[in-house]
């Protein structure tokens, strides 16, 4: 975490994630309002399944990437890795996104010039890595509405496996290497609600081995790209290697960012910060004295700020190709939505 005392909040979620995904129990006041708010989803869920709620339908195939567990757990790069995926099959998608932690209201379209506080982070940096259409709402109905007059024939749903009101015809869940943890629903576990009936189609899984029909997917580091300044300038990651570096990362996971550098050969001194996390250059006054490696996450609301030897450390996910050939089949055969 950031250099200073743990906040309040930090302590929180230090607490939560000891007992999400170790050994500590959850206590009787988290399982009771664990049982509620499970019993919540479950009937908003079955409201769904008979009816009593509407489910928005498209005219093009939607494919929602998620996850059931509170925090991220890499659908940002498997939504890059599709995107590119899908265009070098024929097809011309688009994601959508709520654009969470931004400070505007309403549809929003992302481009370069884009602010990620006005437009999310992961939004701005899909659009950066792909330059696919990315349209940001909290209705996620009209967001992709805009999309398919934008001339998109395929939606990506960055996040929402949760949420029912918009149609899909494929679910991805994704799974990092903490897997479901205890598998109770928050906030005595970290899931976002009760395991429905029907899983998810496909089960993308990284940082551990998968089991039966998982997807392995590999996050792989590629050269550094310095911020700011007019010319581009990148360096592998090796040209790093032989005095320590100041890492930062303000996403679901640090551990795994962190982990992959020390995989890499670096000296790490780790700078954790909560998860969305706005960037103020107070942020880096102790990390002058090395460069500074941060995700492309991080990086697209740094990009403004005055950091003279920071870079960002873009990730490729690395997709099997049979898994991407029965995406492409399952998109062009007749597609049949799937019930919440």
């Amino acid at each position: 975490m950031p250099e200073g005392r743990p906040t309040l909040r930090a302590v929180l979620e230090e607490g939560l994630l000891a007992r999400w995904y170790g050994d500590a129990p959850p206590g009787i006041a988290l399982s009771m309002v664990s049982a509620l708010y499970g019993t919540l989803m479950r009937w908003r869920r079955w409201a769904y399944r008979v009816g009593l709620r509407r489910q928005h339908r498209l005219d093009v195939p939607v494919v929602v990437v998620g996850n059931r567990t509170v925090g991220g757990a890499g659908k940002t790069p498997l939504v890059i890795g599709l995107v590119g995926a899908l265009r070098e099959r024929g097809w011309h998608p688009g994601v959508l996104s709520r654009g969470y932690g931004r400070r505007s209201t309403g549809l929003q379209w992302v481009d370069g010039g884009s602010d990620a506080g006005t437009v999310g982070d992961e939004p701005l940096l899909v659009h950066l890595a792909t330059g696919a259409p990315v349209a940001v709402d909290a209705d996620r109905i009209a967001a992709a509405n805009a999309l398919v007059e934008a001339g998109c024939d395929v939606l990506i749903a960055d996040d929402g496996l949760q949420h029912l009101r918009l149609g899909r015809v494929l679910e991805i869940e994704v799974q990092d290497a903490r897997g479901l943890g205890n598998a109770r629903v928050m906030p005595a576990g970290p899931l976002r609600e009760p395991l429905p009936a029907r899983l998810a189609d496909f089960r993308v899984v990284h940082g551990r081995e998968p089991h039966g029909t998982d997807v392995p997917m590999r996050l792989e580091l590629s050269d550094a790209r310095r911020l700011g300044g007019t010319a581009p300038s990148s360096r592998p990651l090796s040209g790093f290697a032989g005095r320590p570096v100041h890492a930062v990362a303000g996403i679901g996971h640090p551990a795994r960012f962190f982990r992959a550098l020390r995989d890499a050969g670096l000296t790490v001194l780790e700078h954790a910060f909560p998860d969305h996390h706005t960037f103020t250059d107070a942020d880096f006054a102790a990390m002058r004295d090395a460069p500074v490696l941060m995700t492309g996450k991080d990086a697209v609301k740094c990009r403004r700020l005055d950091l003279p030897d920071a870079w960002e450390v873009p990730v490729t996910a690395v997709l099997p190709t049979p898994f991407i050939d029965a995406l492409d089949h399952r998109l062009r055969e007749s597609p049949r939505h799937v019930e919440p």
